[in-house]
């Protein structure tokens, strides 16, 4: 089963991890400019992105909210995105779960500090460690780690 783990946001990432074969893909999230200059979701290449390769696929996205002093038009874009990718997966039928960044966390013992989880994804998946080794592949590493703890606690 591929296990595609989501860290939604415009500087999140897309894994999709095959412990079966011990394969891993990890893909920024994909962004585009809307007409006033914004960063927004690219829609159409989430839809692709999202797209079944085959076989079993499960979804395993944070369960985020609007964060305390975020302005309105920031919180409607993100909310817009993360509708975005909700609906790609319902449109690919592909098994959605929901996991708070404080449950998935705990399971690994990680804090809020990203550098750690940073650090956990490059132990846990040393093939591709080069990954995660600048500050803003924060995202790549919670995707990973987003779809590792799909694998060992929800498939």
């Amino acid at each position: 089963m591929v296990i595609l783990g989501i860290d939604p946001g415009f500087t999140g990432a897309l894994a999709a991890y095959d412990p079966g074969h011990g394969s891993l893909r990890i893909l920024d999230m994909p962004i585009t400019k809307d007409p006033k200059g914004r960063t927004v979701l690219d829609m159409h290449t989430m839809f692709q992105i999202l797209t079944p390769p085959g076989g079993r696929v499960m979804a395993v996205v944070e369960f985020v909210a609007a964060r305390p002093g975020q302005g309105a038009p920031a919180t409607f874009r993100f909310g817009q995105g993360y509708g975005a990718i909700q609906m790609a997966l319902a449109a690919h039928s592909i098994p959605t779960q929901y996991v708070t960044p404080a449950k998935w966390k705990k399971h690994f013992g990680l804090s809020k500090d990203k550098g750690v989880s940073r650090g956990l994804a490059q132990q846990r998946f040393p093939q591709v460690a080069d990954q995660f080794n600048r500050v803003k592949d924060d995202g790549r590493a919670e995707a990973v780690l987003i779809a590792l703890y799909g694998h060992e606690v929800l498939s």
